[in-house]
């Protein structure tokens, strides 16, 4: 059995029906928050998992700021190594339910790859509908002819976000706390200032959840809706590129298709713009 094609979104159940698909492959898109540095390390997976390391693989480790998107040629040599395929159907899951799988999605995206969906809730609804895991294993499979293609205009950066804030057609969603946005708390990163974006706006990423799934399309339109009084693109931010896209996926499904991630988020911001300024 070969699947088709996939929505951006999962349940558990699907995954389930299409787990010995020919051509699926699952990924672990796990993170760990730095706020959630002590919580034990997770032993088991979905069978045939495989980890996809955003922190140490897909991400430029010689950048300044975390998590900076890689280059297409890059990208498509780490994904070849794990398998996949041009054929391939993706879906991916976090450990922590819904936090850095979106982040894999939006990357895929800038890939020019589409078949590739989140698993609504992740690994802890996977357990809670009893299906079946085994023991982390590492990759060792045959390399894949995955081939990206240059869609990276879906990440903005420093010089474009300059721009974004003097431009009345954009729409800056931070995904952030409202404590945070507002600066009531500090930054969790050491030595990052408190405040956001010019002109950005605050939903935070916990508003378009219900706990570790996402609302139904016409509630996430209707949150969507609220600060998009006419058709404008909106551009998400965060921390450091993670939850923004959690904002990106949750626009898309709910049938937005103007959109764009601020990369870099508040940790370059924050950095960049305290020191031009």
């Amino acid at each position: 059995m070969q699947i088709q094609e996939i929505k951006s979104i999962v349940s558990v159940d699907w995954l389930q029906e299409y787990l010995h698909a020919t051509n699926l492959i699952v990924l672990n898109g796990t993170i760990p928050r730095v706020v959630d540095a002590n919580k034990p390390t997770i032993t088991s997976q979905i069978p045939n998992a495989r980890f996809f390391d955003i922190k140490k693989v897909f991400s430029d480790i010689d950048a300044p700021f975390p998590n900076t998107m890689i280059s297409v040629e890059t990208f498509t040599k780490k994904a070849q190594q794990l398998g996949i395929n041009q054929d391939s159907v993706i879906v991916v899951y976090d450990e922590l339910g819904i936090y850095a799988s979106p982040r894999v999605w939006c990357m895929f995206k800038a890939m020019g790859f589409n078949n590739i969906a989140v698993l609504d809730g992740g690994f802890p609804a996977w357990e809670a509908s009893n299906g079946i895991t085994e023991a982390k294993t590492t990759f060792s499979g045959t390399t894949g002819n995955f081939q990206g293609k240059d869609q990276l205009q879906l990440f903005k950066n420093y010089n474009d976000m300059l721009q974004e804030v003097k431009n009345e057609a954009s729409i800056i969603l931070d995904a952030r706390s409202e404590a945070r946005f507002t600066g009531k708390v500090p930054e969790p990163r050491k030595g990052l200032r408190s405040g956001h974006i010019p002109t950005s706006k605050n939903l935070p990423y916990t508003e378009v959840l219900h706990q570790n799934t996402f609302k139904s399309k016409q509630e996430l339109k209707e949150v969507f809706s609220s600060y998009q009084i006419e058709k404008k693109p909106f551009t998400f931010s965060c921390g450091t590129g993670i939850t923004a896209c959690i904002l990106a996926l949750a626009a898309e499904f709910a049938g937005f298709t103007e959109f764009t991630v601020y990369d870099g988020s508040w940790t370059e911001w924050g950095k960049l713009y305290q020191e031009i300024n």
